[in-house]
């Protein structure tokens, strides 16, 4: 497979990086005087002190903030929606989005939507979107993660789900102004989902590797990430207060953010987005391991990236990698080493008869990632992946 030799970067955001960035927000120009402040609709930001320091930091700031706390683990068009209602009856001219890729996406479509009013999926660009052109630049925002998975604070684009269609895609928002990426604030973060998490922004640039649009700024993204979530994601899972593995996983998900800006994704993705949105309670993380092993090796077997694969399984641990199944070998070791290599679809009520309209929701919602492999999959292709992978 040969590797494109140009590329676009639009990586706009000042990026802050490295334990205790945190305290530096206060000393940043701030783009407003008043944010809505997302976070998850669960405990952890109140549990482990990150939303009452993020709120210390923006009031030395000068900045009063109006907190959202209803964003869900698969951000819906309902969330931002209200996400927006709250920001447009406060004021408020900036969004600061503290947590994971979830919060920051649904601070993304708030931005978009605040200032782009009405029902946000006219502003889709694809599935049953209305495909309406942004009237207005989006408001500002500030991303602070919390979590090492999607690399969602330095791109542009929100994933969102629509249940209603049961359609899980992306939308063009902008760049976040700053962002705070604090391995500090990733320490209480309980290990299943450390690895889940870990091995989104995994396959983030294992797939963009194997892609299309795979060029020299992305390769050299990806082959460092590969080395840094298998070398320390086991260790992270394991202790989670080991800040220098934390430190790293952070910075491959960072890493596959920018992959994201200069590469993509490939359809794997999308049928893991397919999976989500009929099963909302499906962790990302979750369901593209679920799929991992069945759509690699499907790859494999087309023999389109033989020595993509080969160059994958060596930066995984096998050194002496000469074909390209040994990358299933390693990306399997990595899996079990993190306990992640039994998941069940069955346990988050997913039914093999769903698997066809599934399909048929991978390629068409997301049409741009199912496009992206070297040789797209088929319809029956992707229903055999779906199967492979059931249990």
């Amino acid at each position: 497979m040969k590797t494109r030799l140009d590329f676009n970067f639009p990586a706009p955001t000042k990026l802050y990086f490295g334990a205790g960035k945190l305290t530096l927000l206060h000393t940043l120009p701030m783009p407003g005087q008043k944010a809505l402040l997302a976070i998850s609709n669960g405990q952890s930001a109140r549990r482990n002190g990150s939303l009452e320091r993020t709120r210390q930091e923006l009031a030395l700031a000068g900045i009063e903030v109006v907190v959202y706390d209803k964003v869900s683990a698969n951000p819906t068009k309902e969330c931002v929606e209200s996400g927006t209602a709250v920001a447009l009856e406060n004021h408020c001219d900036f969004i600061v989005a503290l947590g994971g890729g979830s919060v920051m996406d649904a601070a993304k479509a708030i931005a978009l939507n605040a200032t782009n009013t009405g029902d946000l999926w006219r502003y889709a660009m694809s599935g049953t979107g209305k495909r309406q052109p942004l009237h207005a630049e989006p408001l500002p925002w500030i991303a602070i993660s919390t979590t090492a998975g999607t690399g969602s604070e330095v791109d542009a684009n929100a994933v969102i789900t629509n249940l209603h269609t049961r359609e899980k895609l992306g939308m063009a928002s902008r760049c976040a102004t700053y962002a705070i990426v604090d391995p500090e604030l990733m320490l209480s973060v309980p290990p299943r989902f450390t690895a889940f998490q870990g091995f989104d922004a995994l396959f983030h640039v294992l797939e963009g590797y194997i892609c299309k649009s795979s060029n020299l700024m992305s390769d050299m993204l990806q082959q460092t990430a590969i080395k840094e979530v298998a070398t320390y994601l086991p260790i992270a899972y394991k202790n989670g207060c080991n800040l220098e593995a934390r430190t790293h996983v952070a910075f491959a998900n960072t890493l596959g953010g920018y992959s994201m800006d200069c590469s993509t994704c490939t359809v794997e993705h999308s049928i893991e987005h397919a999976l989500s949105a009929y099963h909302e309670q499906l962790p990302h993380g979750a369901g593209l391991l679920m799929l991992s092993k069945a759509y690699f090796t499907t790859i494999i077997k087309q023999h389109v990236a033989d020595d993509r694969f080969v160059n994958m399984a060596r930066w995984m641990g096998k050194a002496d990698s000469t074909k390209p199944e040994d990358f299933i070998d390693a990306l399997m070791a990595l899996e079990e080493a993190c306990d992640v290599h039994n998941l069940k679809m069955s346990d988050y009520g997913i039914h093999p008869e769903e698997f066809d309209e599934m399909a048929e929701n991978a390629i068409h919602v997301m049409a741009r990632l199912s496009t992206q492999d070297i040789r797209p999959l088929t319809h029956h292709e992707i229903v055999g992946i779906l199967k492979e992978s059931y249990r």
